[in-house]
């Protein structure tokens, strides 16, 4: 049986394993394990400060042992709706080997669950992929593609 729930400290290097299989033309973190490596370190505080972040939830499924799923669930305040906060769901990924199966789904009901504890009036996510599966997959999970138009603005990391 699959159980969702908030990642823990030891679950950097999975949680980056699945990371990889979202983005993975993404430029590889450091191991989560390198103890000697500066960027590792870095890494490792990064994942502290948010398992942390009170207003942040990394949301997780397990299965026979193993992180199958995950997603991110960040809250923020709000002076509209009632002062109610709004939240954001980002990074939604399965394992590979795993898809199909309901543990996306679950991780993002989790994830929106969180949010309806937290009060929020309304949970929000975006998705770049054009492939019609992945907005089946958003649509199942009760999201609404015509609610809203959504904009992005990248920039410069350098």
């Amino acid at each position: 049986m699959a159980t969702a729930r908030l990642a823990r400290e030891a679950e950097l290097a999975a949680v980056l394993d699945l990371s990889r299989m979202l983005n993975p033309d993404d430029p590889p973190l450091s191991p989560a394990d390198s103890p000697r490596d500066p960027e590792a370190e870095d890494v490792r505080e990064l994942w502290a400060e948010m398992l942390a972040d009170d207003s942040l939830d990394v949301v997780v499924v397990e299965h026979g042992g193993r992180l199958v799923a995950s997603c991110v669930c960040s809250v923020t305040r709000n002076l509209t709706r009632g002062a109610r906060p709004w939240a954001v769901v980002e990074n939604v990924v399965a394992h590979e080997d795993d898809r199909g199966r309901g543990f996306g789904s679950q991780c993002v009901e989790h994830a929106v669950d969180l949010a309806r504890e937290r009060n929020c009036y309304k949970v929000m996510l975006l998705t770049g992929s054009d492939e019609e599966w992945k907005h089946e997959f958003y649509e199942g999970c009760g999201f609404d593609p015509g609610d809203k138009t959504g904009f992005v603005r990248y920039l410069d990391t350098q």
